[in-house]
């Protein structure tokens, strides 16, 4: 099948319905259909209601007309009931059910469409700081970011992963004084334990330089003229500043390949990279008359946005010294991504407390030219994780929690979990499976949760094997891999479209036959939990399809058909959890 995919039942019904209303009302032929799933039938159309508003008439009788308009002789409507005031209960064939079924089984892509081919996409998310180790407030972003690349890029579109690294400012003026100061402290990797990272190392260093700039007005002199060296380009300082990033890089590099994500060395574009082009950014942001002179400085005044003294919010695009600050290279970044990498959409995958700092960076880009009506720009912004007692989540001393130690400890709970479970698995599959889960149970917690709200980060319940949790998904995938073994399924099992379907049957391919909406709704509202609630829907559908109605012990051709439903299933939610980030062991 080719990238156009397969339309799901659902488009199916909203098309013949919108056909219906073309023949009972011409006028209105491009009328809103309003069809969606239903506890009442397959599916229900609530288009007569607003229709008879606007031409005065009975909803009851303008839902009776547009019944009667609908199309049966094609196989796909069974049944259409009028119910209320003007409600649309629509049931479709058993046949369309399988066929439905049959044709996503016989696509690589299940029958989902590209429909971002063509579209290039950034995406802006982690953007961990050099020198610092990544802690649980890097954690959001990672994955949401993560999981939305994984999504525009399954769907089609060219997508840019950006790693926006905090690798350049004052601060590193005074760490690397510091280390020269001190050669005696280890912090390249070959000089440390296995136990410590070398971008642990140079935190510490970076806390004891702080204290010591603070505290020794002789050495804080040092720092500043290093910084003055290496903004001058000084060939020891930068060769030492390139040993510092590529020594923090490692770092991260082995956090992503831990917690699965796509980011790879290629996506590291820190904020050092703009520095040649922050000049230019100043020039054209002043040439065109959006920004201006004050006091020395050069600044943006917001149009849209005032501040606490009900003055407008400022951008500061070059200090009085003439130096440049974060707001500098947002501006140069956001240029250089529409001029140089020709972007039709643009995602920052940042924690909400920016909200304000992108809606002025997204208003300047527009005034000065470079947003334009063709550019979609998305601050994906996001809540804050807190503590199982539902306070910031902070380490019993006080201090930030280290990703790698929260990952520790979900995947040494999911291990305890799984072996209780499953006794006979070997230490090798056990650890492998702890992993796999361990590291699925703390992206599921998060992408389960609406974006914009805080979460409790509860190991004990994320690695649950009930209820809404990454553990539950993959065992209900592993389950359904067991049953597929023990049936002896094999690939191109036949289905026999004339079956009558179970009412459980009916749901789980209903379910399964909207996943392709669910990617769309993910691409419109950037919210994976949308994805992360199907996915479960789907596995709490398959149970219920399996407690009543059996699988390998079924007659045929009953029992193809439902082994082809549980392969469907399968492969569903193994390409659904994937686009979460999430493995899909087939054993548990």
């Amino acid at each position: 099948m080719s990238s156009a995919g397969c339309v799901p039942l659902l488009g199916r019904v909203a098309a013949a319905v919108s056909e219906a209303i073309a023949r009972v009302r011409p006028e209105t032929a491009e009328a809103d259909p309003v069809v969606r799933r239903s506890d009442r039938a397959d599916y229900q159309s609530n288009a007569a209601l607003p229709l008879a508003k606007r031409f005065g008439v009975p909803p009851a009788q303008l839902g009776s007309d547009i019944a009667s308009g609908i199309d049966r002789t094609d196989g796909l409507i069974a049944d259409v009931q009028v119910s209320g005031p003007g409600f649309l209960n629509i049931t479709v064939s058993d046949a369309a059910v399988w066929e439905s079924v049959v044709a996503r089984l016989m696509d690589e892509r299940l029958g989902i469409p590209a429909t971002e081919d063509g579209r290039r996409v950034v995406i802006d998310y982690s953007a961990p700081n050099v020198a610092k180790e990544m802690h649980v407030g890097h954690l959001r972003t990672t994955i949401i970011g993560d999981s939305l690349a994984r999504v525009f890029g399954f769907l089609g579109a060219d997508v840019i992963r950006a790693n926006h690294l905090g690798d350049w400012g004052t601060q590193f003026g005074m760490l690397i004084q510091y280390i020269d100061e001190h050669p005696e402290s280890p912090w390249h990797t070959e000089e440390l334990d296995d136990r410590t990272s070398s971008v642990s190392a140079l935190d510490s260093l970076y806390k004891a330089a702080r204290a010591q700039f603070d505290g020794d007005p002789e050495f804080a002199d040092r720092a500043r003229t290093r910084v003055v060296a290496l903004q001058a380009g000084d060939p020891g300082t930068v060769d030492r500043w390139r040993e510092i990033v590529t020594e923090s890089e490692k770092a991260f590099g082995a956090i992503y390949d831990r917690l699965g994500v796509l980011l790879t060395p290629d996506d590291y574009v820190g904020e050092s990279f703009y520095n040649d082009q922050l000049a230019d950014t100043v020039t054209e942001l002043v040439d065109k008359g959006v920004a201006v002179d004050s006091e020395g400085a050069v600044v943006v005044l917001s149009e849209q946005v005032d501040g606490p003294d009900d003055k407008p919010a400022v951008l500061m695009v070059r200090k009085r010294d003439g130096g440049y600050g974060y707001d500098s290279t947002d501006l140069a970044t956001i240029r250089y991504r529409i001029a140089a990498l020709r972007a039709h959409r643009l995602l920052y995958v940042t924690d909400s407390r920016q909200a304000l700092h992108f809606q002025l960076i997204f208003e300047a880009a527009r005034r000065v030219g470079w947003l334009t009506d063709t550019i979609e720009v998305d601050h994906v912004a996001y809540g804050t994780i807190l503590g199982p007692d539902g306070k910031p989540f902070k380490t019993r001393a006080g201090g930030t929690v280290r990703l790698m130690d929260l990952l520790d400890e979900a995947v040494a709970r999911v291990r305890a979990v799984v072996a209780e479970k499953n006794p006979e698995l070997s230490p090798t599959e056990l650890d492998t499976i702890a992993e796999q889960a361990g590291i699925g149970a703390v992206k599921y917690a998060d992408l389960s949760t609406s974006r914009v709200k805080d979460y409790s980060f509860d190991p004990v319940r994320m690695t649950s094997l009930n209820g809404n949790t990454g553990v539950y998904l993959q065992y209900a995938h592993a389950r359904i891999c067991s049953i597929l073994r023990r049936a002896g399924a094999t690939a191109h099992a036949a289905v026999d479209v004339s079956v009558p379907l179970e009412p459980a049957e009916r749901e789980l391919a209903l379910v399964l036959d909207g996943y392709g909406t669910v990617l769309d709704e993910v691409v419109e509202s950037l919210e994976p939990h949308r994805l992360a609630g199907y996915l479960y829907g789907l596995a709490r559908a398959y149970t219920a399809f399996y407690d009543s109605c059996p699988v390998v012990t079924a007659a045929e051709p009953i029992r193809a058909n439902r082994i082809a439903l549980c392969r469907l299933t399968a492969r569903t939610l193994e390409l659904g959890l994937s686009q979460l980030g999430i493995a899909a062991p087939q054993r548990m």
